[in-house]
């Protein structure tokens, strides 16, 4: 029988932050295409109606990985099963590199998502490392590297496209990640779980955890309307910046790093989660990603400047409140056990990357039938469903309170 490794009880500052830098890079390749929706369309024949699936694939795929390798984490020594994992990503951007039609680009895509569920190894191996006091803070420096690299991909493959075109983004990104398969190989520190299931029971085991674990449930849900809106907003606003505001793709990609600056939530939410502020702080996600979308249409057929710099704000809000949402979950989720961190991060994952998947194919279909006004919509809609479930937690934990 296999038995856990010995991990250090202090991770040391330079493997957090090669964690980090390594799921921003590994997570940056399901984002890749958002911003470039009418390049890829154009050269591959993708209709306007189905362009919001140039994402929608990926993430889907990246569901698949979740629910189906991740939890593999609990069962197979942790460094050789992302290296391996890693592999798939790589095929699948040499593939959209080099594609000709929708259908390859479509299957390299889910390929690149099924790959890049590796960082959901990552950030759990994380939290295997750190000590319980400082889990919160750990797991949000790693998050945040991962939010970085969701938020800085758009930016950057705008300016690629800009400089080259939209194929050498995914084979200069088929380059990045070899060489971090290569110093994963090197600095990753060994981590051989204890395995008393097979891989059968422990895919069984979903379903039950997912049903007998509230919490895993809420978090999920809570981050999947979130990342819903969020997701359909990064989705359609490049196709309505460079249609109502005429900016060019590298314009865009400054657009695009505006909005990093919300990923400095996520290791500010992980130090207010350990002073145990988890719940209030979820109300306020909720709310600010609805104002985010409200905010944008203040003086809309106004000065287009102006306009503009309230979509910025809007992205900054909007990109906050999911980051800082993201942490605050995974604490949460990651303190059910070990043992099962794994699964419960892939159940986790694998539902808020469905909302996101459904955010993307919605933002595609409402911007082509109703431009930003219907899209918009739709955007503030998701988290206001969010809150309003939100709203039964704490109705239910005054019940709670009321009985004992």
């Amino acid at each position: 029988m296999k038995t856990e490794n010995n991990m250090e009880k202090r991770i040391p500052g330079w493997l957090v932050l090669f964690l980090a830098a390594a799921c921003g890079l590994i997570v940056a390749n399901l984002y890749y295409a958002q911003p470039l929706v009418g390049p890829i369309s154009s050269s591959t024949g993708i209709s306007s109606d189905m362009a919001g699936f140039i994402v929608t694939m990926t993430q889907l795929g990246y569901a698949a990985g979740l629910l189906l390798l991740v939890p593999l984490s609990d069962l197979l020594e942790n460094r050789k099963l992302v290296v391996t994992i890693l592999a798939v990503a790589l095929l699948g951007l040499l593939g959209a590199g080099t594609a000709a039609n929708s259908a390859i680009f479509f299957a390299a895509a889910v390929l690149i998502g099924l790959g890049s569920a590796a960082a959901q190894i990552l950030v759990p191996l994380a939290a295997h490392m750190a000590p319980p006091e400082q889990r919160g803070s750990i797991v949000g420096n790693v998050m945040s590297g991962l939010l970085l690299g969701i938020m800085l991909a758009r930016p950057a493959s705008s300016l690629i496209t800009d400089l080259i075109n939209w194929r050498a983004v995914f084979i200069i990104s088929a380059v990045i990640i070899t060489l971090l398969v290569l110093l994963l190989r090197l600095f990753l520190p060994k981590r051989v779980p204890v395995a008393n299931e097979k891989y059968t029971e422990i895919l069984k085991s979903l379903f039950v955890l997912f049903k007998s674990k509230p919490v895993l449930r809420r978090r999920a849900f809570y981050q999947a309307a979130l990342f819903g809106s969020f997701s359909l907003f990064w989705t359609v606003v490049p196709l309505w910046l460079s249609k109502n505001y005429g900016l060019s793709q590298r314009e865009i990609a400054v657009f695009g790093f505006v909005g990093v600056a919300g990923a400095i939530a996520a290791p500010i939410a992980g130090r207010l989660a350990d002073r145990g502020l988890s719940r209030k702080l979820t109300g306020a996600a909720f709310l600010i990603a609805a104002f985010a979308f409200a905010f944008t249409h203040v003086l809309e057929n106004g000065n287009h400047m102006v306009s503009l710099v309230i979509f910025c704000i809007s992205a900054v809000l909007l990109d906050m409140s999911v980051s800082g949402n993201l942490v605050l979950g995974q604490q949460e989720v990651y303190a059910l056990g070990d043992e099962i961190r794994g699964r419960v991060n892939g159940i986790f994952m694998a539902v808020f990357f469905l909302g996101g998947a459904l955010g993307s194919a919605l933002g595609g279909w409402a911007y082509a039938q109703g431009s930003w006004k219907l899209a918009s919509i739709i955007g503030l809609v998701l988290p206001v469903i969010g809150f309003i479930y939100y709203l039964t937690e704490s109705k239910k934990r005054n019940r709670e309170k009321n009985i004992k």
